[in-house]
């Protein structure tokens, strides 16, 4: 597996469609979920793109920098690449890039994968709440906040 993170500026256009398509066809299409999945944050977003040896777009994830803290979202692996643990391994090439020195690491996950955010040292800190019709809890990395 091979890992890139580049910004809205680095990636090509067909590297952009392809994160667009996938990112639709995740979020729109299989969790029927109607918003707007392209959207001002891509633009200064630090995307990250999991590929396997041969090239094949496997998964992708954002992170963004909000100042006082940094956050990742829009995780996703490909439906065929599923239970190969290809999402830990995203997960984690995305959690040690988005370190960024002093700043809290926090994110908004969808509530049914909490265990699995747990499994890299995220505690919930909220209640669940709603977001785009989802249940989602706010996680912060370890013991910061």
């Amino acid at each position: 597996m091979k890992a890139a993170v580049k910004t809205l500026q680095e990636l090509t256009a067909q590297e952009f469609c392809k994160i667009a398509e996938e990112r639709t066809r995740v979020f729109v299409v299989e969790q029927k979920c109607a918003y707007q999945e392209i959207d001002s944050e891509d633009y200064c977003a630090y995307h990250v793109t999991l590929s396997d040896d041969t090239g094949n777009f496997v998964g992708y994830a954002r992170i963004i920098d909000r100042g006082d803290y940094v956050t990742f979202g829009r995780v996703l692996v490909l439906q065929k690449y599923r239970k190969h643990h290809y999402g830990r391994q995203l997960v984690a090439i995305t959690i040690a890039q988005a370190l960024f020195p002093g700043k809290k690491l926090q994110i908004e996950a969808q509530d049914y994968v909490q265990d699995f955010y747990g499994s890299f040292g995220f505690r919930a800190v909220s209640d669940v709440f709603l977001l785009d019709g989802i249940p989602h809890v706010s996680m912060l990395l370890g013991n910061q906040g």
